[in-house]
């Protein structure tokens, strides 16, 4: 008898409308615990729509969402989000650093204000993030200073923070060179099965997704076209898959990638 699955996000039916367009219809999605999820699509298919929504920063116009057992489509007191959020972190695509701080002053930031712990003890918790991230010994550092491989590694400190049990990612790899993108790839990937965590990451870089996703999924125009593993989206038939993956304009069926 085969175990049944324990699904710690969970999407049904969202449907959303930004500035008059039907961004998503009906996405329908599930996450199992401790699996590593890539949402690949083109630009503007509703991603990082669908990643927001899961958060919280925005709400959708219909459907359901639950995170970790709460259904937070039905939240209405900050209480109730604040909870969430200390369970689920959100690396944002632009990094989000405050400029004016330092690496560890950025990092410290969360845990002084959703923790009860010292200034002292929460920048000695900065500089074990920071060795995590491979950036020991930068905490003195602006953002400024930083290449933008390196801020997106000052950025994942910061989303770990709070030791949260699902990361949320939005175009991790975005702007970067194929080196610097490899290496915050490894670095997803070994925090992701050294720590346990449930992680979604949004993307359309297919390096990134075929080197760290246990299950992939595909929106094309706001809806989930495809979700498999990452075999079966190398062996798909759909032409939008294979010509999403490999540039093509006829399907590449059984391709090796």
């Amino acid at each position: 008898m085969e175990k049944s699955r324990e699904y710690v996000i969970v999407a049904e039916d969202l449907w959303m409308t930004l500035e008059g367009k039907q961004v998503l219809k009906g996405v329908d999605l599930r996450v199992e615990s401790g699996e590593a999820l890539v949402i690949l699509g083109r630009s503007g298919a509703g991603k990082s729509v669908l990643l927001q929504c899961i958060i919280g920063l925005m709400t959708p116009d219909s459907g359901r969402i639950i995170v970790d057992g709460m259904e937070v489509t039905a939240f209405t007191t900050e209480k109730e989000w604040k909870k969430l959020w200390m369970k689920v972190g959100f690396l944002f695509q632009g990094g989000a650093l405050f400029d004016s701080m330092t690496l560890s002053e950025n990092i410290a930031f969360p845990i002084l204000k959703h923790t009860g712990i010292t200034e002292k003890r929460a920048l000695d918790c900065t500089e074990e993030l920071l060795s995590l991230v491979g950036l020991e010994g930068e905490g003195k550092k602006l953002p400024s200073e930083l290449s933008g491989g390196m801020q997106k590694r000052a950025s994942l400190a910061r989303t770990l923070a709070l030791g949260p049990s699902i990361v949320l990612y939005d175009e991790p790899t975005s702007g970067l060179d194929p080196v610097t993108s490899d290496s915050i790839s490894r670095l997803i990937k070994d925090l992701n099965r050294q720590g346990g965590n449930t992680s979604i990451i949004v993307t359309h870089d297919i390096r990134l997704a075929f080197q760290i996703a246990d299950h992939i999924a595909m929106l094309e125009d706001g809806k989930v076209i495809m979700a498999g593993t990452p075999e079966e989206f190398r062996r798909s038939e759909m032409e939008h898959v294979s010509r999403f993956i490999y540039g093509s304009e006829q399907p590449v069926a059984g391709r090796e990638g």
